[in-house]
């Protein structure tokens, strides 16, 4: 018995989302008495060992060449199979776009239940129940988990990087690997320092900065915060900013520490991406835009007024002339 955590990486390096369901799967691993173990598919270049200082005990490493490139389906039962070695109870993902594609495929294969978008620790004072969004985030649903193997996929930034002190043991595992039926053809980055679902910290801004010139206050403003960009579905439609950028119902659904809405009205499509956010602050020209009302904080301005004196007060607290 133990708690398995599958540790996501990109171009081998570990997501910050996984450091998360590393500190997640720790504290589970505690309330059940057992131990954190992981596993990571593919070549990496991180230093496994030193993973432990996250509470990880024992990590299985399948270092195949031919699982660097995701598909889900193989994935799904190397996972699987690292599930048979480690003798896990509890599985945990990421509820990224990975962990989405993975978790829902090794509940069947398992027959394992599953709780998706968790929010919290399970409640394990009278069986399993996990806390977890539901209706776009407006609301949440404790889910009872009554089956052997249970998985859960945490919601990013919902849980705190917690780092102490400890090294893994790393051990190889042996896994047999299919031929993918997915070919990789070529691969496209997304733009930006940060990626936009793990950032933190996100500034967006939607029709109101008028035209695509006008967004380099907004970039220098993310630059300056250690932030993401990202913009409202029309601005994307309008090819203003790139696609992978648009946050929303139809686009990527984010929950960062401090979202940051400039000219964006907020639509009741946008909010259900965003309203997981943490702490959110609005910047419009029109009192009555929507978004006001899901805001913890607004200013009502003129953007191109606003956001140049943000930058300003900015860089006199940092020092940056």
């Amino acid at each position: 018995m133990s708690v398995l955590v599958y540790i996501d990486t990109a171009e081998g390096h570990v997501k910050k989302s996984s450091l998360e369901v590393l500190s997640y799967g720790a504290k589970v691993a505690e309330q059940l008495g057992t131990t954190l173990e992981g596993v990571v598919l593919g070549a990496t270049t991180e230093d496994l060992a030193a993973l432990g200082k996250y509470g990880v005990k024992k990590i299985h490493h399948v270092a195949n060449d031919a699982l660097n490139n995701f598909d889900a389906q193989v994935f799904t039962k190397v996972i699987a199979r690292a599930v048979e070695a480690s003798g896990a109870t509890v599985i945990v993902f990421s509820n990224n776009l990975s962990g989405k594609a993975i978790a829902p495929r090794l509940s069947v294969r398992l027959k394992a239940g599953l709780v998706s978008g968790a929010v919290a620790l399970p409640d394990t004072s009278n069986g399993f129940t996990v806390k977890k969004n539901v209706f776009s985030g407006k609301a949440f649903a404790n889910i009872s988990v009554s089956t052997p193997i249970k998985i859960i996929a945490l919601n990013p930034n919902a849980y705190q990087v917690i780092a102490g002190e400890g090294t893994a043991e790393v051990v190889a595992l042996n896994a047999n690997v299919e031929t993918a039926k997915v070919k990789v053809t070529g691969v496209t980055k997304a733009s930006g320092e940060v990626p936009l679902t793990e950032a933190e910290v996100v500034v967006s801004a939607g029709r109101g900065l008028k035209g695509p010139e006008n967004w380099g206050m907004v970039e220098e403003l993310a630059k300056l915060l250690h932030a993401a960009t990202a913009c409202s579905r029309p601005v994307a439609d309008a090819h203003w900013r790139p696609h992978n950028e648009h946050v929303g119902q139809t686009g990527i659904a984010i929950a960062p520490n401090l979202y940051i809405a400039i000219g964006i009205s907020g639509a009741i499509q946008h909010l259900a991406g965003v309203n997981r956010s943490k702490v959110i602050v609005v910047i419009n020209k029109d009192p009555e835009a929507p978004f006001f009302k899901a805001a913890d904080y607004g200013i009502v301005g003129d953007a191109f007024e606003v956001i140049p004196k943000f930058i300003t007060a900015i860089k006199k607290l940092k020092g940056v002339a």
